[in-house]
C-alpha cells in the first residue's frame, strides 16, 4: 500500500519504526515538520505483521488537526473519511466497522482507555506532537505504559514529535530505540523586527503584515496569542490591505466549516492572510503559505490552588515553538519567518512549552486515576510528576462535592460523575439538577460552558444558553445532542416545567465562586475571598449577587468572563450547609478600634451583620493583635524610654546575636502574643494601648539571665566626668552620644560600651551645635583641637578652650567674669 504513496523523508526510517515495534513494542520517533511522519507512519503500520487485524490509534492534541490528518490520509487511500480512516472527538464522530485507523484527539484516548483498561481490539497507540505535552496526553501516556505492563504486553507504544526531549521520553518508556528523521522544508529565511516597548501587538503584527504584503509574495500566516487580538487586526486589515487579499482567523472556538476555510489553499489570482493561535503549529499545512509573522507570545492556563480558578496568562512562547512556527514558512516553497523580537532575545527563551500537567486544575486527572485503582500519582509513568499542592487541592474539591470520601475512595456520586466525562464540578451540577428535574438544562450548560464560543461570547449564562438552544448550526446541534446523551446518562429524559436559572445551576459547581456586590457597581468579591469586576457597561455589572463560572486575570480583582445572577434566598436555600452564623470580634481600621458584631457569611462574603456589646476576653485581644498587625508596629505609642529600651536590644542583637532578641517591625509583630498581649488587658483601641505596658513586654522578650547585662552592655547613659548623664542614642548604626567638649576636658581614654566597643562622640559648641565626631577622644586633644580651639574661641570667649584640655577641668559652665 504504502508504494502507491507520496514518498516523504519519513519513508527512510519506516523499517526502523517497524522493527522497533515489532521487536520492542514500543519506540520514540522524532522527525521535524514536513517529514510526513503524521500521515505516512500511520498508513504504513497498516502493513505490519504484528497488527494483525487490531486498529491504530492515532492521537493529535486538537480537533483541527485529527480532522486533517484523517483528510489526507482517507485521501491518499482514494477513500472517504470514515472508511479505512476515521476520527473520534467530542462533538463529531467518523468510524465505522471498516476503520483501522482512528485518529482521536487525547481527551478521548483517555476516556477510551479509562472505559476499557485493555484497549481491546487496538494494536498500536501513536502520540503525535507529543512535545505539546497536554494534561491529557501525559495522563494518556501513563495509561497505556500501565496498560502495556499489566494487561497488554503485545499493545505497541510509539511516541512522535517534531520537537522532543528525546532522553527523557525514551527514559519513560524503559529506553527502547529512538529513531531520528530528516525533514523534507524548504530553506526558511529568519528575520528579527524588534517590537518597541509600548508599541502592542496588534500594531506590530498589523505593520509587519502590511509590509510583507507589499514586498513578498505569497501568502501569511501570522501567529497571535489569542482571538481578541486576531479580531482587532483583521479590523486594522480590513481597507488596507491589497485587493485579492483574504484575511482568515484561525482558532479554537471557530466551526469546523471557518477552520477548514482558514486552511483551504488560497484561490487562484488572491492571496491569504490567516491570523493563527497556537492551533496552527503543528500537524495541519495550509498550502500556499510562505511567509510567518510570529508575535512571540502564547497564552497558556495557570491554575491557582489556592483559589480552584484556571487563569490565561500571556507568555513567551519557547524556542521548541519558535521553531516550529517558523517551520510553516518552509512546508511548501522557501520562505520567510519574521520574529517580532530582537535577536538577542531567542537565547532566552525557555526551551520547550511548560507541560500543562504542572499547572492545571487535577481534580478531574485524580477522579481518574481513583476509578483507575490508583490513588498516588508515583504508581502511574509521568513525565512530570502532578505537584502535590494541586493535588491537594484537587481531593479537597472532590471530597466536598461528595466524589470520594476520607479514605479516597470513590463514592456512588463519584462514580456517577466520572461517567458524565465532565469535569467534576460540572458533572456534580448536572447530578445535582437532575434531582430537582432540571438536568438537561444543566447539561446543556455543562456543555456550553466547556464548548468555547456557544451562544456567543457574552458574560451572562442566562442570555447564552437562550441563543445556545436556539442556535441551528451544525456545531450547536451537535452540542445540544452531547448533552441530551449526557443527561440521559442520569436517567433524564426531559425536564420538570419548573423554571431553573442558571445561577441557580452553577451553585453546586461553584459555591466558592459565589459573589457579592462590594464597592459599587461592577466590582465583587467572591466566597474564596477573591475580587472580580465586570464592566459597568454589562447589565450583570448591576446584580447584587452572581455565580462565576469563569474568569480571568491576576491578584485580587479578576476580570468575569462567564456568570449567571443568583438571589440570596437561591444562595442560603441551596448552600444552607456552607452558610456559617457566628459572632465574631474584629478590628476596625476606621477607628481604630476592637467591635463586636453577629454575622452571616458564606466563605469571605460578608452576608449580614449587626452589632453586639463592648467586646472583651481572648477573641478581644485577638483582634487588637490582628489590628496592631495590620496598623503596623510603628503605629504603637512607645514612651521616649520604650523607644530606648528597643533600640538598645537591637543594638545587642545586631551585634552579639542570639540569644539577644530581634526586635525589628517583622520580629515583633510575629511574636504579639508574647511581648504586648499580655501587658494590654481590657484594652479595645490603639488609642488605648499603655505605652508602659510596651516597655515592659519588651523587657520580658530579654532572657531572664540576661536582664542584668542589658545595663553593662547598653547603658541608657553616659556619665561625663562633671557628674551629669547623657542619653546614648542606639537608633544608628552605632551607639552615640552628644555633649559640649567642655564636659570632656580631662578625659584621657575614649569612654566606651562594654569596655570593648568606642562611644561615638558628638562635641558640640556651648550652643550645642556639632563640631565634631570622634571614636578616638585622646587623638583628638592631639589633633584637630587645635583647629576647633581657634575657630571656636573667638565664637564663644566666654566659654574656656584651654591649650591642654586633657589637663583641664571638665565643666559645665562659662569662665568667671574677669578671666
Amino acid at each position: 500500500m504504502i508504494s502507491r504513496l507520496p514518498s516523504p523523508p519519513i519513508c527512510n526510517v519506516l523499517a526502523e519504526v517497524d522493527a522497533a515495534l515489532s521487536s520492542v513494542g514500543r519506540a520514540v520517533l522524532s522527525a521535524p515538520p514536513g517529514a510526513g511522519k503524521t500521515t505516512v507512519v500511520p498508513l504504513h503500520l497498516l502493513q505490519s505483521s504484528w497488527r494483525a487485524d487490531g486498529r491504530i490509534i492515532l492521537l493529535e492534541p486538537r480537533r483541527l488537526a485529527a480532522r486533517a490528518a484523517a483528510g489526507r490520509m482517507a485521501e491518499l487511500l482514494g477513500e472517504t473519511v470514515g472508511e479505512t480512516v476515521g476520527y473520534r472527538m467530542r462533538l463529531d464522530n467518523r468510524v465505522s466497522v471498516h476503520t483501522k485507523i482512528e485518529v482521536v484527539t487525547e481527551g478521548v484516548f483517555a476516556r477510551m482507555i479509562l472505559d476499557d483498561p485493555e484497549l481491546e481490539g487496538v494494536a498500536a497507540v501513536l502520540f503525535d506532537e507529543f512535545h505539546e505535552r497536554s494534561l491529557d496526553a501525559d495522563f494518556g501516556l501513563a495509561l497505556a505504559l500501565d496498560t502495556r505492563s499489566a494487561l497488554r504486553p503485545d499493545l505497541r507504544i510509539l511516541v512522535m514529535s517534531a520537537t522532543l526531549d528525546t532522553a527523557r521520553i525514551a527514559d519513560l518508556l524503559g529506553n527502547p530505540p529512538v529513531i531520528v528523521s530528516e525533514g523534507r522544508s524548504f530553506p526558511v529565511d529568519v528575520r528579527y523586527r524588534d517590537r518597541a516597548g509600548g508599541v502592542r501587538v496588534e500594531d506590530a503584527v498589523t505593520d509587519a503584515v502590511l509590509d510583507a504584503l507589499a514586498s513578498e509574495s505569497g501568502s501569511i500566516l501570522a501567529f497571535l496569542p489569542g482571538q481578541a487580538e486576531i479580531r482587532r487586526i483583521a479590523e486594522r486589515l480590513e481597507g488596507r490591505s491589497e485587493a485579492g487579499v483574504l484575511v482568515t482567523p484561525l482558532y479554537g472556538n471557530l466551526t469546523q466549516k471557518e477552520q477548514d476555510e482558514a486552511i483551504r489553499p488560497a484561490p487562484p489570482g488572491t492571496r491569504k492572510v490567516v491570523l493563527a493561535t497556537s492551533i496552527a503549529e503543528t500537524s495541519i499545512t495550509i498550502d500556499g503559505v510562505r511567509i510567518v509573522i510570529d508575535s512571540g507570545l502564547q497564552r497558556l492556563p495557570v491554575f491557582e490552588a489556592s483559589t480552584g480558578i484556571t487563569r490565561l496568562e500571556t507568555v513567551r512562547v519557547s524556542r521548541a515553538s519558535a521553531d516550529q512556527r517558523a517551520g510553516r514558512a518552509g512546508r511548501t516553497e522557501p520562505g520567510i519567518a519574521i520574529r517580532l523580537w530582537h535577536a538577542g532575545q531567542t537565547a532566552a527563551l525557555p526551551a520547550f512549552t511548560p507541560p500543562e500537567i504542572l499547572a492545571s486544575d487535577l481534580s478531574g486527572l485524580v477522579l481518574d486515576m481513583i476509578h483507575w485503582g490508583v490513588q498516588d500519582p508515583d504508581m502511574l509513568s509521568f513525565l512530570d510528576p502532578p505537584p502535590a499542592a494541586a493535588l491537594q487541592e484537587a481531593r479537597t474539591m472532590l471530597t466536598l462535592l461528595e466524589a470520594i470520601d476520607q479514605q479516597g475512595r470513590l463514592t456512588a456520586k463519584g462514580r456517577a460523575m466520572r461517567d458524565l466525562g465532565l469535569s467534576p464540578r460540572l458533572a456534580a451540577m448536572v447530578i445535582a439538577a437532575a434531582t430537582s428535574g432540571h438536568g438537561r438544562k444543566a447539561a446543556m450548560l455543562a456543555v456550553l460552558l466547556t464548548e468555547q464560543g456557544l451562544g456567543g461570547a457574552g458574560i451572562d449564562l442566562d442570555e447564552r444558553l437562550r441563543r445556545f438552544a436556539a442556535d441551528n448550526g451544525t456545531r450547536a446541534s451537535a452540542a445540544r445532542k452531547l448533552a441530551t446523551r449526557i443527561a440521559g446518562n442520569i436517567g433524564c429524559k426531559a425536564d420538570s416545567e419548573t423554571f431553573a436559572t442558571a445561577g441557580q445551576l452553577l451553585l453546586h459547581a461553584f459555591p466558592d465562586r459565589v459573589a457579592l456586590q462590594r464597592g459599587g457597581r461592577g466590582r465583587f468579591v467572591m466566597a474564596n475571598g477573591r475580587g472580580a469586576e465586570i464592566s459597568g457597561m454589562e447589565e450583570l455589572a448591576g446584580a447584587k449577587m452572581l455565580v462565576i463560572a469563569d474568569l480571568t486575570g491576576r491578584a485580587a480583582q479578576g476580570r468575569v468572563l462567564a456568570a449567571a445572577e443568583v438571589s440570596r434566598a437561591d444562595v442560603e436555600e441551596q448552600l444552607a450547609d456552607t452558610i456559617r452564623r457566628s459572632q465574631e470580634c474584629f478590628f476596625d481600621a476606621g477607628s481604630g478600634k476592637v467591635r463586636a458584631r453577629r454575622v452571616v457569611r458564606l466563605g469571605a462574603i460578608l452576608l449580614e451583620e449587626s452589632p453586639l456589646p463592648k467586646p472583651s476576653g481572648e477573641a478581644a485581644a485577638d483582634a487588637l493583635v490582628a489590628g496592631v498587625r495590620q496598623s503596623g508596629i510603628s503605629a504603637l505609642p512607645f514612651s521616649k524610654e520604650g523607644t530606648q529600651l528597643r533600640q538598645r536590644i537591637g543594638f545587642l542583637h545586631r551585634t552579639l546575636g542570639e540569644p539577644w532578641p530581634d526586635v525589628g517591625d517583622d520580629a515583633l509583630a510575629a511574636r504579639l502574643d508574647e511581648w504586648f498581649t499580655p501587658f494590654q488587658r481590657d484594652v479595645l483601641g490603639l488609642d488605648q494601648i499603655d505605652p508602659g505596658g510596651l516597655t515592659e513586654g519588651l523587657r520580658i522578650l530579654v532572657p531572664h539571665g540576661m536582664q542584668r547585662d542589658l545595663d553593662r552592655l547598653a547603658p541608657t547613659h553616659f556619665r561625663a566626668p562633671t557628674g551629669q548623664n547623657h542619653p546614648i542614642h542606639y537608633g544608628g548604626d552605632e551607639p552615640k552620644v552628644s555633649m559640649r567638649v567642655q564636659e570632656l576636658f580631662g578625659l584621657r581614654q575614649h569612654p566606651t560600651i562594654g569596655g570593648k566597643l568606642p562611644l561615638l562622640l558628638e562635641l558640640t559648641s556651648p550652643a550645642h551645635r556639632p563640631i565634631q565626631t570622634t571614636r578616638d577622644l585622646p587623638g583628638f586633644w592631639a589633633g584637630s583641637w587645635k583647629d576647633v580651639r581657634a575657630d571656636m574661641r573667638g565664637r564663644y570667649p566666654k566659654h574656656p578652650w584651654p591649650e591642654n584640655p586633657e589637663d583641664a577641668e571638665a565643666t559645665t559652665r562659662a569662665k568667671p567674669r574677669g578671666t
